[in-house]
């Protein structure tokens, strides 16, 4: 039974979702900030159990990358219709993920399974998209004169589009690569 606490923890980050959208378009700007920390604070001991006690699951594995898109996802979209983020912006960041699951999908079907694993780029381009949410959250709570926020902007979308194009030159080299192996496998 304790073994399925993290993804518990997990499924309770993602009910979080719609409290994270609704809070911030709804100018309750200070709420959803202590429920994205608190979604960030689950997303650590979820983590921290899975790993320290072996309760790493191949669901788990998959709902919490999920639960972190769709909590970023609540918040990009919020905060672009209230007009607090650039609507280019969002469109990059949900221009790369569309390219990185149309990819995945496409990789599947054409080449075969694949180990999804983010690459370190993609980690860090993560962190600076939560740093970005979580600042322009604490700027409209309580800081409105906070600083910095257009060089992490800035910073987030040079790191959003770097991202994205790594995903597809790595993928499709291995997808060439794929192809060119089972070609010689056929012919010889």
């Amino acid at each position: 039974m304790w073994r399925h606490l993290p993804n518990l923890i997990t499924g309770f980050r993602i009910l979080m979702v719609w409290p994270v959208f609704w809070l911030i378009s709804h100018g309750e700007f200070a709420g959803a900030l202590l429920v994205a920390a608190i979604a960030g604070v689950s997303d650590a001991v979820d983590g921290y159990l899975a790993k320290h006690f072996g309760w790493e699951s191949r669901l788990g594995g998959l709902l919490d990358p999920l639960a972190d898109k769709l909590l970023l996802l609540a918040g990009f979209t919020a905060l672009t219709l209230i007009g607090s983020l650039p609507v280019w912006l969002f469109a990059l960041v949900i221009g790369r993920d569309v390219v990185i699951v149309c990819g995945a999908i496409a990789y599947h079907n054409l080449i075969g399974p694949f180990d999804a694993q983010p690459s370190r780029l993609s980690k860090l381009t993560t962190v600076i998209q939560i740093l970005l949410v979580l600042a322009e959250l604490l700027r409209l709570a309580w800081l409105p004169r906070l600083p910095g926020l257009f060089p992490l902007l800035l910073l987030t979308a040079a790191l959003t589009v770097a991202s994205g194009l790594h995903y597809v030159v790595v993928w499709s080299l291995r997808a060439r690569q794929a192809l060119r192996d089972r070609r010689e496998q056929e012919s010889g």
